[in-house]
């Protein structure tokens, strides 16, 4: 935003005080410009952080998805809290605006916020800097996934790691590294492995880190209950199989 005309702000970050002190200590320095809104991506804690006290001294309301007003509006109070809509543009100064866009994946109350004229896109935990993300519902996420690519970004302004200056081809690696892992995970599975733990060993690099090994477990359990919604795959106790092999 235009620190002389309106500002928004998007998450508030770690949940320590010395973050926030930081943050305040910014607003000041700006001048203490007005803000018209804190736009949140989704309720993890490292993502609204001190919530309470920037908004207390900002001054302005918080713009959420409707599935996560519920919890902030009892932490903030009521009145504070606002639901933001599909699509709604957010001004935020100087003639800009963010477009919210509803990113279910990662988490089901997530919100990207895009600056079309800027081709800028703010991904919170949908795309990150550095790695790929930790996701709840992978149908959910691919389809936020093709949303965004639809969008072209230039620049990705994640909510972890560093920005990504070849945003459009960011998310399309997103993309492309999911559907490969799918497909190994359909292959691994005719081939006969049956529970996640096969999976796992035959997907991944056999000097896997043993630290690694869970979260592998647990991408390549996402991977197969998108499968089994869409009926390619069905499960039998604690093993899998493909439909039709």
């Amino acid at each position: 935003g235009d620190p002389n005309d309106n500002m928004v702000m998007i998450d508030s970050g770690e949940p320590y005080r010395a973050w926030t002190r930081q943050i305040l200590d910014y607003y000041a320095e700006l001048g203490r410009p007005r803000m018209s809104a804190i736009l949140v991506t989704h309720g993890h804690e490292d993502h609204i952080g001190g919530l309470d006290r920037i908004q207390g001294e900002m001054g302005c309301q918080v713009r959420c998805h409707p599935k996560l007003a519920a919890y902030l509006t009892e932490r903030l109070g009521t009145g504070c809290v606002q639901p933001i809509k599909s699509r709604e543009v957010i001004p935020t100064g100087g003639g800009q605006g963010l477009r919210a866009l509803f990113t279910p994946g990662h988490e089901d109350n997530h919100i990207s916020y895009f600056m079309r004229d800027q081709r800028t896109l703010f991904t919170g935990d949908t795309i990150l800097g550095n790695s790929s993300s930790s996701i709840r519902n992978l149908k959910q996420y691919m389809a936020s996934l093709e949303l965004l690519a639809r969008q072209r970004p230039n620049l990705i302004c994640p909510g972890h790691g560093q920005l990504v200056h070849d945003g459009a081809k960011r998310i399309q690696w997103y993309i492309d590294h999911r559907q490969a892992r799918e497909q190994q995970i359909i292959k691994a599975l005719a081939a006969g492995s049956g529970t996640v733990d096969e999976v796992v060993k035959a997907v991944y690099p056999r000097n896997l880190r043993k630290n690694l090994r869970s979260a592998a477990a647990r991408n390549v359990t996402t991977h197969l209950a998108k499968l089994m919604e869409e009926g390619a795959v069905s499960q039998n106790a604690v093993t899998y199989s493909v439909n039709g092999a």
